[in-house]
């Protein structure tokens, strides 16, 4: 068994079961997160009713109550229970039995190893808050604070206006007066993005009054050659913009 330890990690390697035992015991008694990997079995019990057989798994004990448990495969886990839950960890038969409860509803997750490759503890202290940049409503607010991104003369006039096919992202005019659609898209699209746009532009000539000539841009960082090709087939338009700067 190796061992690892500093004041804010503890880590082992093939840990007897008593070992792993206290090393998860005191990390849940000092809010600490936990992580465990080994051949294990899982059971939910709660909403409804699911049963994991044997197998190679990765378990996280959050200090917020939120236990989760991961395969090889995919980004979400195979079984979790949410913020709030309570954390116990016991020595059943010789196998380690890792408990997550919480009581409104009441549901039960229960890992049980019967061998542990890795169990670790981590004192986490991180008041940094996520910053999210680069959305589409990024985008639109550089558009609504500068106008003449899209083109000179250009005058937004409503933002999520409602069409048969969907809100538009932004309805305007340009400087002659005529209406322009404007669809954002945060990231590098294809002909998808293209057919969407198509949809308003074809509403809003149906909508408004007999005559009234609809312009449909395409705000986006880049486009496929596919939906470039198929902006100028439809006699859409493209205009490259970041929703930063």
């Amino acid at each position: 068994m190796d061992v690892t330890a500093d004041s804010a990690v503890e880590t082992l390697s093939y840990p007897e079961v008593a070992t792993a035992r206290d090393l998860v015991a005191r990390a849940i008694d000092r809010g600490a997160m936990v992580t465990l990997f080994g051949r294990c079995t899982v059971e939910y019990d709660g909403r409804a009713a699911s049963s994991l057989g044997p197998g190679d798994r990765h378990v996280t004990l959050k200090p917020d109550g939120a236990a989760l448990v991961h395969t090889d495969e995919g980004q979400q886990p195979v079984n979790w229970q949410p913020p709030g839950c309570d954390h116990s960890v016991t020595v059943t038969d010789g196998a380690l039995e890792v408990h997550s409860e919480r009581t409104n509803p009441e549901e039960t997750l229960d890992v049980v190893f019967e061998t542990v490759a890795h169990a670790a503890a981590f004192d986490v202290r991180d008041p940094e808050e996520l910053a999210v940049t680069g959305t589409e409503a990024d985008l639109k607010e550089r558009i609504l604070d500068d106008p003449a991104l899209v083109e000179p003369g250009f005058t937004p006039l409503a933002t999520e206006r409602a069409t048969p096919a969907g809100a538009v992202d932004i309805y305007g005019e340009d400087e002659r007066g005529r209406t322009v659609v404007v669809e954002l898209k945060r990231r590098r699209v294809g002909p998808d993005a293209v057919g969407q746009l198509d949809r308003y532009v074809d509403a809003l000539e149906r909508d408004l009054h007999a005559g009234t000539e609809v312009r449909g841009i395409l705000v986006a960082p880049s486009v496929t050659d596919r939906a470039r090709q198929l902006l100028a087939k439809k006699g859409l338009e493209f205009v490259s913009l970041e929703p930063t700067q």
